[in-house]
């Protein structure tokens, strides 16, 4: 298996000098590659025997996988073969091919390197890189300033956050508790805080989220896919490792504090995506509020935990890698479908598009599978996952402890509420995408991808169905990968509550069979003739069709408290006529007002004045040098610094 991991890790990598040269071969490289990592951490779920596993805490680089980063290395490789086979079309013709498919290979290849690290310094710099490849990526395909300043707020705010990363994992290697336990006497509280901020940033968790839906829109969507689907996952690797793992048992204060950015992060992601108007955007958002549900089921694990369930806090830990796995396959789907729509209507404005499920059929159906999995339709994956979820918070309102139920039950409302308000956002996705006449020449003239396009769309949706149908043999092992890991590895059933309710493969497949028998009868038996649609005896005119806007109407006028929209009417007229009435809106992210914003400006202030310290005169920078003399001598006098 060793080997398996470093041949594949050096066949992706082959794709970086490659892709330079020949881009067929480099995508071929790529995807053997891939296949072989896919296979090395296969083998190590299956055989349950880790390869290099044990981390140390000195500086000599060092590789290896066990079933956590198995886990996370497989959903890995299944996201990356959809995006790599998407990216031979997508960027088949474009004056930054090559470099941008040898950045996108070296992102794999980061990704690749943070699981498979067993070192605290292996672990950052692979860290960094996965941060700063895919920036270099964006600014190779896109160059206008506003990209620029996406790009610039992306960087600033992950190795800001992502600092917390450096002091955690430092941290653990001077207490030599990487791969182990940290003492009871330890630095938890400061590894754990340093861990949820700095991981939790790069996962895009509510109030550190801010630069996910600016830089995921702007990304190419192959990108966008890989970015939304696994890096923001792997964050969550990173922090599970820490707080489930090399921190200790982790505390009831972590747990109730991971049910409430999960429950802030799932209900405020979804309340944003619901009020977008351009597709990716909107799944940026709606990111956010699926890595929330993952939090919300790692909180329930701790907080069960904490209060001696083993058995429920192992659901709720297979549940989390469950969703892991779902989310990377649905957004993958849906990411990849909003570029092949990008591709043909030339701009993704939901209130510019619909009519595609007839000009782009395959594209078409594909999205719709993704986006009922990700609104968490039964009997798809989505739904599997978010059930879970469900009963474990549930469980957690019957702790003994108020404090610990009442958290429970919020959290539980918050996660009905969330899935309630993802059906809504994706029959608005579907409805304005898909159905309908086209509303631009462009969308009317959409016509299918071709067909490694096709062939992308396709692999992600047999995932999202498989994932559903394998859910009940999946989750003993996913919960047995959690800290109280019970342990399939002694020879015993592992026999988990509230699971019986999981789709099985013949539900899956006979709805399945069911669908292809009604599309088959409907598809063959005679048309019904186009009519003209009855409009009060009005011209049927684009203008007049339904928007995204008035579809979520009512939900702003309700939550106008939290949305607190901003309007700007403009009515134009001569003495006595209006002419035209020209309305303007938008919904400003509340935390950019509330928190970004004012903490920019104070930065601004302050830069403004240590600028007027850089006066370039040299008596004066010979003062400011007198100055902290006088300031250390007197300090040293008063034995501050001893």
């Amino acid at each position: 298996m060793t080997t398996a991991l470093v041949a594949g890790a050096a066949l992706v990598a082959a794709g970086i000098p490659l892709s330079l040269s020949r881009g067929p071969a480099a995508l071929v490289v790529a995807l053997v590659g891939l296949v072989v990592l896919a296979a090395a951490a296969l083998g190590v779920l299956i055989d349950g025997a880790p390869v290099g596993a044990a981390f140390h805490d000195g500086v000599e680089p060092r590789l290896g996988l066990d079933g956590l980063s198995a886990f996370f290395l497989l959903v890995l490789a299944a996201a990356a073969v959809p995006a790599f086979l998407y990216a031979s079309d997508a960027l088949r013709d474009s004056p930054v091919r090559r470099p941008l498919t040898a950045l996108t290979a070296a992102f794999v290849l980061a990704l690749v390197g943070v699981l498979a690290a067993r070192d605290a310094v292996t672990f950052l710099a692979f860290w960094e890189l996965m941060t700063l490849v895919p920036a270099v990526a964006i600014l190779v395909a896109r160059r206008d300033a506003a990209v620029r300043r996406a790009v610039f707020v992306y960087l600033a705010i992950t190795h800001i956050g992502g600092a917390g990363v450096w002091v955690a994992m430092l941290t653990l290697a001077h207490e030599h508790a990487l791969g182990g336990r940290l003492a009871a006497d330890g630095p938890q509280l400061l590894v754990l805080v340093s861990a949820l901020i700095g991981f939790g940033t790069k996962a895009g968790l509510m109030p550190l989220h801010a630069w996910l839906p600016r830089a995921h829109p702007v990304a190419p969507s192959h990108l966008s896919a890989l970015m939304s689907g696994v890096m923001l996952k792997i964050a969550l690797y990173g922090l599970v490792r820490v707080a489930f793992e090399w921190a200790g048992p982790p505390p009831l204060w972590l747990g109730i504090a991971l049910l409430t950015v999960g429950a802030v992060s799932a209900l405020g992601g979804v309340l944003y995506a619901l009020v977008q108007r351009e597709l990716k955007r909107l799944l940026a958002f709606s990111s956010i509020e699926n890595v929330g549900i993952v939090s919300l089921a790692l909180g329930a694990a701790a907080v069960l935990g904490a209060e001696g369930e083993a058995a429920w806090s192992a659901v709720a830990f297979g549940a989390a890698l469950l969703h892991v796995a779902n989310h990377a396959a649905f957004k993958g789907l849906l990411f990849l479908g909003a570029g092949a729509f990008a591709h043909e209507t030339d701009g993704l404005s939901l209130d510019r598009l619909g009519g595609l499920l007839r000009r782009m059929p395959w594209t078409g159906w594909t999205f719709l599978l993704g986006c009922a999995a990700i609104a968490g339709l039964p009997p798809l994956n989505g739904f599997v996952s978010e059930w879970l979820t469900l009963q474990s918070l549930l469980h957690v309102g019957y702790a003994d402890a108020a404090g610990v139920s009442v958290a429970g039950v919020l959290a539980a409302a918050a996660l009905a509420v969330t899935a309630a308000l993802a059906v809504f956002c994706f029959v608005k996705v579907a409805g304005l995408v898909l159905l309908g006449e086209p509303r631009t020449p462009e969308a009317a003239a959409a016509r299918e991808r071709p067909v490694a396009t096709r062939a992308a769309l396709a692999l992600s949706g047999a995932f999202c169905v498989a994932l559903a149908a394998t859910a009940g043999l999946l989750l003993p092992t996913l919960s047995a990968l959690g800290p109280a890991r019970p342990a399939p590895a002694a020879g015993i059933d592992l026999d988990l509550p509230g699971t019986g309710g999981l789709p099985a493969l013949g539900l899956v497949v006979g709805l399945t069979a069911l669908v292809a028998l009604v599309w088959r009868v409907t598809s063959s038996g005679p048309r019904a003739a186009v009519a003209p649609a009855w409009t009060c005896g009005q011209r049927v005119e684009p203008s007049l069709w339904w928007t995204g806007a008035g579809f979520t109407k009512p939900l702003r006028l309700m939550l106008e408290a939290v949305y607190r929209p901003r309007r700007e009417v403009r009515i134009d007229e001569r003495p006595g006529i209006v002419v035209a009435v020209r309305h303007r809106s938008e919904v400003p992210q509340l935390f950019d007002t509330v928190l970004y914003g004012p903490a920019l400006r104070v930065a601004l202030r302050g830069a403004a004045a240590a600028r007027r310290l850089q006066s370039g005169s040299l008596r004066a920078y010979v003062l400011y040098l007198l100055g902290l003399l006088l300031a250390l001598l007197a300090l040293l006098r008063l034995g501050v610094l001893g």
